[in-house]
C-alpha cells in the first residue's frame, strides 16, 4: 500500500472509531430504555415477543433500502442486537 493510501486509510479508521463512540452512547440510551421495559414484565416468559421481532425486522428492511443500505447487513446487525438484549433480559429479570 502506498503512503498516500495508507495516510488516507488512517484518517478514515479515526472517523470510524469516532464513529463507534457516538454508537457507544447510543447503546448506553438503548439499554436504559430496555431496563424500563423489563421493569414492567410480570413473568419471564414475556422477554421474547415473536411478532414484535419480526414487525422490527420488517422495518429495518424497508428503512435500509430507503437508505441505500445493504438490507443484509442491517438484518443482522438487528438480530444480533436483539437477541443480546433478551438475553440480558433474562439475566437481570428479577420477578417470577
Amino acid at each position: 500500500m502506498s503512503p498516500l493510501k495508507r495516510n488516507k486509510l488512517s484518517k478514515i479508521r479515526i472517523e470510524l472509531d469516532k464513529l463507534d463512540d457516538s454508537l457507544i452512547k447510543i447503546i448506553k440510551k438503548r439499554t436504559n430504555l430496555v431496563n424500563r421495559v423489563l421493569e414492567l414484565k410480570d413473568k419471564k416468559n414475556q422477554i421474547i415477543d415473536h411478532k414484535r421481532i419480526k414487525i422490527i425486522l420488517k422495518n429495518i428492511k424497508k428503512k435500509s433500502l430507503k437508505n441505500k443500505i445493504d438490507p443484509k447487513i442491517t438484518k443482522r446487525i438487528w438480530k444480533n442486537m436483539i437477541w443480546a438484549y433478551i438475553e440480558y433480559e433474562k439475566r437481570n429479570f428479577k420477578k417470577k
